[in-house]
């Protein structure tokens, strides 16, 4: 993998998630590489190639930090923070340090266990969060949409450790991809591990862009017998399967008291 600096731009950059005013993110591309993934449509490299990184990240955080008030930032927008270079690199350990010494927080999103590296400060911060994002209960199923992710229940089991740690948690399933992610079963392995989780199906608009043709792609050659059927139901949000789901879910929800929020 080649390491490149990027381009001078900002690393703390607004964020239009509600809850957050900004975000970063510590790494430009993702090794990670999740066929299915939104943020390839905005890669600005090939990410089995290159991976690009803030040139001086902890003297450009902390002027970039210097007319904004200790808050929450988010961390896992377009890139995952704890993507396996993050063990050499130590981009995202260095950012942590300097909003804990300046009273910021964190909320994290990743797919990586290497997140309990850092719970030492985590569970210092005010208010911290960390998300993990799941899909896929069958590892051998996973490995056809995101093969450089680690396996589903070594992220459920980073994620308990954070929690014994004191720090909030939530999860996030998803993309939901009918027929093959089996959202039930996963809500049930997280619901006392998270205290919020959110279920999200998956977005596919257009046909042409890389992200859709390498789901297409999969599910020609893994899910061939499936594959109109899975189709059918991802380009159609009035599709029965996904009322059918809701219901279910609203069920679990009510039944186990799970702050559980539906976007399906």
């Amino acid at each position: 993998m080649n390491v490149n600096n990027c381009t001078n731009r900002p690393l703390v950059v607004p964020c239009s998630l509600d809850s957050f005013n900004y975000q970063i993110d510590t790494y430009i591309g993702c090794e990670h590489y999740c066929y299915y993934c939104y943020a390839l449509q905005y890669a600005e490299t090939d990410w089995v190639e290159e991976i690009k990184i803030h040139r001086d990240i902890e003297e450009k955080i902390y002027k970039e930090l210097e007319n904004i008030p200790p808050q929450t930032i988010y961390m896992g927008y377009h890139s995952d923070p704890y993507q396996p270079l993050e063990s050499e690199m130590l981009q995202t350990r260095k950012v942590l340090e300097i909003l804990h010494k300046k009273g910021f927080s964190a909320s994290i999103l990743t797919k990586s266990n290497l997140v309990t590296r850092d719970i030492e400060i985590l569970k210092e911060m005010p208010e911290a969060n960390v998300s993990i994002s799941v899909a896929f209960d069958d590892d051998e199923i996973r490995k056809h949409f995101e093969a450089n992710t680690i396996n589903t229940n070594d992220r459920i089991d980073a994620l308990r450790l954070c929690k014994e740690a004191g720090i909030k948690t939530s999860a996030m399933i998803c993309p939901v991809i009918p027929e093959i992610t089996n959202t039930e079963k996963l809500v049930y392995k997280l619901a006392n591990i998270a205290n919020k989780i959110w279920v999200y199906g998956i977005s596919i608009k257009d046909n042409t862009d890389e992200h859709s043709q390498n789901v297409k792609n999969i599910f020609k050659q893994h899910f061939p017998q499936k594959q109109r059927e899975i189709e059918s139901i991802i380009f159609s949000n009035n599709h029965s399967y996904w009322s059918v789901l809701r219901n279910k879910l609203l069920t679990i929800r009510n039944d186990q008291s799970l702050d559980l929020s539906i976007h399906i």
